[in-house]
């Protein structure tokens, strides 16, 4: 008997071990270390609102909580505490009740299981948007129901299903980034998004003035783009910046700052921390200095300045590896040609998608501006007028004719803004005539007080209109430049849509033109490794003449240089130089060799009495071996001149230097100019000069003629093209030229053309001028020419004069 007392105490003291045992492995699994970043975003996203009574993502984040088999405890109980601050108890009640209807959906429609091996192991979307449908039309029903309630019940219930979705494959991020494995593009970009609108908790919060929201946004960008390039850059700029929009409300272009920053940001990645920051800085800027000229900042410079400094604290060691580029710690695509190739593809597909974004963007702003002429602007105006007017009018509520003003729906108010538009001003005799025309007369009294008073409350109302309209014209002065800028701002965004779509599209182009040559690819890689050097890379494209770029693992040694050009140009069959322009880090970048040289003479003088000139000039070599050459006349002179000429020219190089194409170029720096809502123009006269296939590509806008001279023979090419910053669709006129032996090319600005005043074609006196000429040396062409055009006014330059002379000649 004893034995058997022994047994069964025996037994429920085994039972009991067990019970506490299961108590502690749910406790331990509820403070599980890789549950507790879950546990921190999910009481962030409980404080992210969209208008409603509690946040829809912290529904989302519980049932893909409950799709994962993460401990519901420590979720739910960290989502009270949100939703209780950021909501109070309204908002904790509609969270409760959504979290126990939908628990009680799940016995009346059973999830069904998934793979073991899928993030969403259980699949309860179905449930998710059942039970916060039920509990928003519940709501209807007590509250009284609309048509908009409803409709803001449904897209509640669809917002907290998409992003259910999208939360449920990016939690095995945040549980397991500790650990050595790679992760899905899928759950990585959905990660930076659930992270995206973790940190919009801090809502306005700032320190010392510095947004904590955009500084953790710009951060998380600037990782992913240090971690993975160009691709998940963008995206990412991309996602946090929609993210933003949405929750904040911020402008459209906050899209497009994120998105080109952080694509920036990956292609400077290999650089390291510093061409990252240094990128996404580019980035904004550039943006900036399209979309307004630089004058407001998009992405506060001092707050990239901040997340700098937390990407620097950053340790190496961490990363989020993806799995399509990374396998057991060794890169996917390991063969040297397809490496290039797919991160070419991702590069030309993702420039696509943000061409695209940033052209819905520009549509928005063509909307917008569309919205805002014709007869909406008119009524806009009287509605500005007819404010000021109810405030002049304040005063003399007591004056006769007040009540019939006061009437702003009435025609009184309507025929006198229509005269002040027509006319300026009102005068007490027409104030009469609108009044009598609307059957209201005013009839003067033969008591001469009465008259007295009369004519007294009449110039009181005179002048009360006058007031109002001169006080309202200046807000349609505004208005008017506002319309105007978001129209340029959408001529510059389409321009920038259109420059990144060229730029992918040639990168499309290159992938297929590399494919044709793997095989030379292969023996430089190979002959170059038997002389020891290592190469990472190569990359090589034909357009017209050769463009090889070779990554280098060693690049030290600049007897390196003359050994790769040999090898180069040995299996390619050409003579292959170094472009030196287009070297950096370890890539070196080689190019077919020009068939021409070109010798160069300038000659400039500064306006008599003007210290600074506004005409300036640029000399330089393009990536694709080509060379640019550009003389811009900034309209007037002096400093504001310089400055407008200097931008242009700026502008202009660092654009094509980027890979814009010239269209979109000349464009963004019409718009940008236009952009400064000043009187800023500059002429533009632009030669692309080719001498490996010996061709001239000039582009002209509201520059002089350029002249060719031969032999004794002088060819004359004018336009009648527009300055650039004139007019908005400004019409680009664009002449092509074959090189001819031992041709001469002479630029000028208007200061030399107009300086004589002796012939009505102003040209031509250039032309017999050159034709006469006996050397040429591209210095003495330039100085003769120069002081014939000072000779011209006695000796004194009247205007800002320069003179670019350029001479062709076949290498021997």
């Amino acid at each position: 008997m004893f034995q058997n007392l022994d047994g069964v105490a025996a037994d429920n003291n085994s039972n009991y071990s067990t019970k506490k045992i299961k108590k502690l492995n749910i406790l331990a699994n509820v403070f599980e270390l890789r549950n507790i970043a879950v546990y921190v975003v999910a009481f962030m996203v409980s404080m992210v609102g969209l208008g409603g009574d509690f946040s829809p993502f912290s529904v989302s984040i519980f049932a893909a909580c409950f799709a994962n088999s993460i401990p519901l405890l420590g979720v739910v109980a960290v989502s009270l505490v949100g939703t209780g601050i950021r909501f109070g108890l309204t908002g904790l009640l509609s969270y409760m009740l959504t979290s126990l209807v939908m628990i009680a959906t799940f016995f009346i429609f059973k999830p069904r299981y998934n793979e073991e091996m899928r993030n969403e192991k259980v699949k309860v979307a179905k449930n998710v948007l059942i039970a916060t449908f039920i509990v928003q039309m519940a709501k209807l029903m007590m509250s009284g129901f609309t048509i908009y309630d409803f409709l803001v019940g449904i897209t509640f219930s669809v917002i907290s299903l998409v992003f259910y979705k999208i939360f449920v494959n990016s939690l095995v991020v945040l549980q397991d980034f500790r650990e050595k494995r790679a992760f899905s593009i899928e759950e990585v970009i959905g990660t930076s998004l659930l992270i995206a609108i973790s940190v919009s908790c801090f809502g306005d919060w700032s320190i010392m003035g510095f947004s904590i929201r955009n500084i953790l946004s710009i951060l998380i960008v600037m990782f992913m783009g240090w971690k993975h390039g160009i691709l998940i850059g963008t995206t990412t700029g991309v996602t946090i910046g929609v993210t933003i929009g949405i929750i904040a409300s911020t402008e459209p272009i906050m899209i497009a700052a994120y998105a080109i920053s952080g694509m920036v940001a990956g292609i400077l990645n290999r650089f390291g921390k510093i061409g990252v920051i240094v990128g996404f800085a580019l980035g904004n800027v550039v943006l900036a200095y399209a979309s307004n000229g630089y004058t407001i900042e998009l992405i506060h410079f001092k707050e990239i300045l901040i997340a700098s400094i937390g990407l620097l604290a950053i340790p190496k060691s961490v990363h989020v590896d993806i799995e399509e580029f990374m396998q057991d710690g060794s890169k996917f695509l390991p063969g040297f040609n397809n490496r290039g190739l797919n991160r070419s593809k991702e590069a030309a597909e993702q420039l696509n998608n943000v061409s695209e974004t940033i052209q819905e963007m520009a549509k928005t702003y063509k909307q917008e501006a569309f919205n805002n002429v014709g007869e909406k602007s008119l009524d806009n105006n009287k509605k500005v007028f007819l404010t000021e007017l109810l405030d002049s009018l304040e005063p003399y509520k007591q004056n006769m004719l007040y009540d019939d003003l006061a009437d702003v729906d009435g025609k009184i108010d309507d025929d006198i803004f229509q005269y002040l538009m027509d006319k300026q001003e009102i005068d007490k005799a027409s104030l009469i005539d609108i009044f009598a025309k609307n059957n209201s007369y005013i009839i003067e009294s033969n008591d001469n007080n009465i008259s007295r008073k009369l004519t007294t409350h009449i110039n009181q109302i005179v002048r009360c209109i006058n007031t109002a309209f001169k006080l309202a014209k200046t807000n349609f002065v505004w208005m008017k430049k506002i319309e105007e800028q978001k129209q340029n701002i959408e001529a510059q965004l389409n321009s920038v849509s259109k420059a990144i779509s060229g730029i992918a599209k040639n990168m499309e182009n290159d992938i297929e033109k590399e494919v044709q040559f793997g095989n030379e690819k292969t023996e430089i890689l190979e002959k170059l490794k038997l002389k020891g050097v290592e190469v990472e890379e190569i990359a090589i494209k034909k357009d017209g003449r050769y463009i090889v770029e070779i990554y280098l693992q060693n690049f030290e040694n600049e007897i390196e240089n003359e050994l790769i050009e040999k090898i180069v140009s040995n299996v390619l069959n050409e003579r292959i130089i170094i472009n030196e322009d287009a070297c950096i880090g370890n890539k070196i970048s080689l190019i077919s060799d020009d068939k021409y040289i070109m010798a160069i003479g300038t000659a400039c003088k500064t306006k008599d009495g003007v210290d600074v000139s506004g005409d300036n000039f640029i000399n330089t070599r393009l990536k694709d071996g080509k060379y640019l050459i550009a003389l811009s006349d900034g309209m007037g002179s002096g400093k504001e001149a310089n400055e407008s000429s200097i931008q242009a020219l700026e502008m202009l190089e660092n654009l094509l230097m980027t890979g814009f194409d010239k269209n979109s170029s000349m464009e963004l720096i019409n718009s940008s100019l236009i952009n400064k809502n000043e009187e800023i123009f500059a002429t533009l006269d632009i030669a692309i000069v080719d001498l490996y296939a010996g061709t001239i590509e000039m582009i002209k806008s509201g520059a002089c003629p350029t002249y060719f001279k031969s032999g004794k023979k002088v060819q004359v090419i004018k336009s009648k093209s527009l300055p650039a910053g004139m007019i908005q669709d400004m019409k680009l006129e664009i002449f092509e030229k074959d090189i001819e032996n031992k041709e001469i090319m002479i630029m000028c600005t208007d200061g030399v053309l107009d300086s004589n005043v002796e012939y009505k074609n102003k040209e031509l006196w250039i032309k017999y001028l050159l034709e006469d000429m006996e050397t040429d040396n591209t210095k003495k062409m330039a100085d003769l020419l120069l002081n014939e055009a000072v000779d011209n006014n006695f000796g004194t330059p009247k205007d800002d004069m320069s003179v670019f002379a350029c001479k062709f000649r076949i290498k021997e």
